[in-house]
């Protein structure tokens, strides 16, 4: 079995240097890169969903690149470990990148769903990558305010994204939301190049390539099932019985895996310490909370409400104020007391009273009490994210803090790309009943989008428009379930002091 390793401690100095703020530049843009893509899909969805069609798929555009990031993500974090974060961070950009250019130029719901994955494969080590090489870096006390300020980067791209996004496909076309990934991918691998220097040593490695592959059959069964599961086919049928039955084959082979593994991508002594447990439920229902709002929300506001892609994105800037506002003062409070616990059990209130707000939304619904909740939702998410990672690598020891950072962005990411193919699933369901007879809109349910709304008749709008407020309640519900368990563990949150140094380590 796997234990955790002795010697080093949480503090020892980085073996990776460069002129620090040039780090934290570049690490800042490979973040912004990451978030970006993640948020400027948003808004456009709808657009996109009513030119190539698929709304039953729409939550794939979504969940394809959250699946192939969250399988990866682990791997990119032994292989930084390993080998060294810089080239691991060129390998995950390229991929990227190449990804991002397949999307531009998709002409069908399933080369774009099939593009996005791609895509996953290199954006999956963008945020464990950019947050292991702080930890190389900073010392423990401090990581809080870097996480701090890379939460507002990730926030302030959830402002730019929306509105790039819904700008883009009003004024130009959607596929640009995906080339402008392309140069800013390549400024931020510029960047990364010329500031983070390379480790010069190499040695022989085992890739725990078992692991990964159990690991990939495990999460994409789960997905799979809770994705199609009641709507592609009966939860009693043999394919729902043969996905369960993969799913916990693999993952009971993935767990026996990596207790033997010489070098685990999961090492399974991490789930002995109280402070991975934690945060990394914390992270699996703000990832799932956070998903369901940014994929959902514009559906909400540009069906429902009748707003434009660029009016929905301006609608959901209280949201990321929040968490600006939220993680910029958690990083400051963390950095000056080394303390942190208090911080998720006021994030995980604020959650959970927030999307309770949101089972109440209706199409009269005014935009000062949708801004007030939207607010509230932001300050929660940001009251907890820079803690998921700055305790995490403050508890563990420095040569395994890449692999350990991967772990916690790993259940993170699992829960947005369950909770996305799951209220996907669930919305589909509850729209296509409370539609009934679609034939009466234009192109069939199947491409409703804001074009599709403005071809309707004032009846028929109103009627589409109760469909899709009856198919998001059910969401922000379980979102809100979500989150009063996310307190409840908060509140068992073990808290070990941040050091504000990094002890030399002996040559």
């Amino acid at each position: 079995m796997s234990q955790a390793p002795s010697g080093a401690r949480p503090n020892d100095a980085p073996h990776e240097t460069g002129s620090l703020r040039l780090v934290i530049l570049s690490i800042g843009l490979l973040l912004l890169l990451a978030a970006l893509d993640q948020s400027i899909v948003s808004t456009a969805l709808p657009t996109i969903v009513s030119d190539l069609g698929g709304l039953d798929h729409l939550s794939w555009v979504v969940t394809a690149y959250i699946l192939t990031s969250t399988i990866v993500a682990p791997l990119y974090g032994k292989l930084g470990d390993l080998y060294g974060r810089r080239i691991t961070v060129f390998a995950c950009v390229a991929i990227f990148i190449a990804g991002s250019l397949l999307c531009g130029i998709a002409t069908s719901m399933t080369f774009l769903i099939i593009s996005r994955a791609i895509q996953g494969l290199g954006g999956g080590g963008l945020f464990v990558l950019a947050l292991s090489v702080v930890g190389d870096v900073v010392p423990p006390r401090e990581r809080g305010k870097i996480q701090g300020v890379f939460a507002a980067v990730f926030s302030t791209s959830s402002v730019l994204g929306p509105l790039a996004g819904g700008w883009l496909s009003e004024n130009a076309n959607w596929h640009w939301i995906f080339f402008i990934n392309i140069p800013l991918g390549l400024i931020a691998l510029v960047g990364f190049a010329f500031s983070f220097k390379a480790r010069p040593s190499r040695t022989d490695h085992q890739i725990d390539w078992w692991g990964a592959l159990t690991l990939t059959l495990g999460l994409g069964a789960l997905t799979l099932l809770t994705s199609l599961g009641g709507r592609s086919f009966d939860w009693t049928s043999s394919s729902a019985v043969g996905l369960a039955a993969l799913t916990i084959v693999s993952l009971i082979a993935f767990v026996l895996i990596e207790r033997k593994a010489a070098e685990p991508i999961l090492p399974m002594w991490l789930f002995g310490m109280n402070v991975f447990r934690v945060t990394s439920i914390l992270g699996f229902v703000v990832g799932a909370a956070l998903f369901g709002a940014i994929t959902f929300l514009p559906l909400y506001l540009q069906i429902a409400k009748g707003a434009s892609p660029t009016g929905s994105g301006l609608q959901l800037i209280p949201l990321t104020m929040g968490i600006v506002t939220a993680s910029t003062l958690a990083g400051r409070y963390m950095g000056k007391t080394g303390k942190y616990k208090i911080l998720p059990i006021i994030g995980a209130s604020l959650l959970s009273v927030g999307m309770l707000a949101l089972t109440q939304l209706q199409r009269d619904t005014g935009i000062w009490p949708f801004s007030i909740v939207l607010v509230m939702v932001g300050l929660g998410m940001g009251c907890i994210f820079p803690v998921v990672t700055t305790a995490v690598q403050n508890a563990v020891p420095r040569q395994t803090l890449g692999t350990a950072t991967a772990a916690g962005i790993l259940l993170r990411q699992c829960g947005g790309a369950l909770g996305v193919a799951f209220f996907g699933a669930l919305f589909s369901a509850r729209l296509m009943a409370g539609l009934g007879d679609a034939s009466a809109l234009p192109g069939g349910a199947a491409q409703l989008g804001p074009k599709t709304m403005a071809a309707l008749s004032t009846e028929m709008q109103a009627t589409v428009a109760a469909a899709v407020i009856n198919a998001i309640h059910p969401i922000y519900w379980i979102a809100a379930a979500g989150g009063v368990i996310a307190l409840a563990f908060a509140f068992i949150l073990q808290e070990i002091p941040l050091v504000n140094r990094m002890v030399p380590k002996a040559e």
